[in-house]
């Protein structure tokens, strides 16, 4: 009840005027922002001969998640920012964030709690340092104060953050709060990004701007165990990202190209080892039993293009180690997405978006005999596998601009194979989403 009478109290505020202080395109040393988001998503029953542990739940039924952030910022010296996001959560996402290696909700975490609960996400430092070149108005928003910038200038980032506010980032599918919704169309699906259960870590990161140019890297503390809710607190299972970046202009329209890298460096387990133990000493297939220090890495790509001036596009793609289980985001070898968003001018609405994508995931021959012989993934596992096939979504959403920060937005999707699974599926899910921000 507190935390929806928060709720209540942020959406006046964006129904009011802004504050000046937050309408001030001067550079600013302090800002209050906060944002609420509320989802309500349902799948309907399913065709499902079998399920496992690890399986969407072929039942119609519904989930809710809800959170209130506050952006609380301030600039210590010239160039910096100093960031503290508290939050409010609660809710779960569809069959507790399992069954689908594309998961239809980034608002669902891999915990779920019946009642609000506090945490904090995020605690950072940004110091942008300007070198030669011409200046850039940067509006204030969530995060990030109000000012001037260079376009050429480096930019470094240390404390509690996501890996994904830096590396992987796309204008058009990356935020759950405001477009697409699927996990492996929001971001890549083998980016495995180092992060808590809630998808946060500790690290640092730096990018450097040179005209048309930009190149990023980061090193980021991994979780203590694969998939877990405590980070390691001796930094020794980490992960090193790099990430280059081209921007330009066809036609007149701006674009972006991406390509990023990361590398974990823990505890994993081999897939071929888990089932040559099973096999040998006749027990379930483990993949904790064979966990040792290694390295697993992965590339992906992004691109982003406006090709009219209410419409863009988008493309992902990676390839990552599919003999190694993934670490913390989700149960993905291959992955390739692609979609598009338009603005409303063209109907009188300029302020809402429609988007349309599609996806498909697969996995690694050894990684599906894995899933047969009954093992259990970060998000995935029937309890068997034996007709394999890859997991493919669609997602469309219309979203509804309301008085000033506020949007109604409405979310449908198509997986067919979740899990990887052609005996399961497949599942129509719908979504409502309310977000409301100052």
């Amino acid at each position: 009840m507190k935390a929806r009478l928060c709720a209540v109290l942020l959406v006046g505020c964006s129904l009011t005027e802004v504050p000046a202080l937050a309408q001030d395109t001067a550079d600013q040393n302090i800002a209050i922002h906060g944002q609420m988001t509320f989802v309500l998503q349902a799948n309907s029953h399913f065709r499902s001969p079998y399920q496992g542990a690890n399986s969407l739940d072929h039942r119609a039924h519904a989930k809710e998640t809800f959170d209130l952030t506050a952006y609380l910022g301030f600039r210590p010296w010239a160039g910096a920012e100093i960031w503290v996001n508290p939050e409010i959560d609660q809710g779960f996402g569809l069959s507790n964030t399992l069954g689908a290696a594309g998961f239809p909700s980034g608002e669902a975490y891999k915990v779920g709690k019946t009642n609000p609960y506090a945490k904090l996400p995020r605690w950072f430092l940004r110091q942008t340092i300007d070198l030669a070149g011409e200046r850039e108005k940067i509006d204030p928003g969530l995060n990030q104060l109000g000012g001037h910038q260079g376009t050429d200038r480096v930019v470094l980032w240390l404390g509690k953050f996501s890996v994904v506010d830096v590396f992987d980032t796309n204008d058009q599918a990356h935020d759950p709060r405001s477009d697409f919704m699927n996990w492996t169309i929001i971001d890549a699906g083998t980016f495995d990004y180092a992060a808590n259960a809630w998808g946060y870590t500790y690290g640092a990161a730096a990018e450097l701007y040179q005209g048309h140019w930009a190149v990023r890297a980061g090193a980021f503390d991994l979780s203590d165990v694969p998939n877990s809710i405590r980070l390691d607190p001796t930094f020794g299972q980490h992960e090193l990202d790099g990430e280059i970046e081209h921007r330009h202009s066809i036609g007149g329209r701006p674009g972006k190209v991406k390509v990023t890298l990361f590398v974990n460096h823990g505890r994993m387990g081999r897939f071929a080892d888990a089932l040559s133990l099973a096999e040998k000493t006749g027990g379930p297939v483990d993949i904790t039993a064979v966990r040792r220090k290694r390295d697993r890495a992965g590339v992906s790509f992004n691109v982003e293009q406006q090709v009219l001036d209410d419409a863009s596009v988008f493309l992902k793609g990676g390839v990552t180690n599919g003999g190694i289980e993934p670490y913390e985001f989700t149960d993905v070898d291959r992955s390739l997405s692609a979609g598009m968003t338009i603005k409303g001018k063209a109907w009188g609405r300029p302020g809402d978006t429609i988007g349309l994508a599609g996806g498909v995931n697969s996995i690694t021959g050894v990684h599906k005999r894995f899933l047969d012989a009954g093992g259990l993934g970060i998000l995935i596992g029937d309890g068997k596998l034996p007709h394999p096939g890859s997991e493919q979504i669609v997602e469309g959403y219309y979203d509804l601009a309301l008085l000033n920060q506020m949007h109604v937005s409405i979310d449908g999707q198509l997986i067919r194979r979740p899990g990887y699974n052609r005996d399961r599926g497949p599942v129509p899910i719908g979504a409502v989403r309310i977000h409301a921000e100052f």
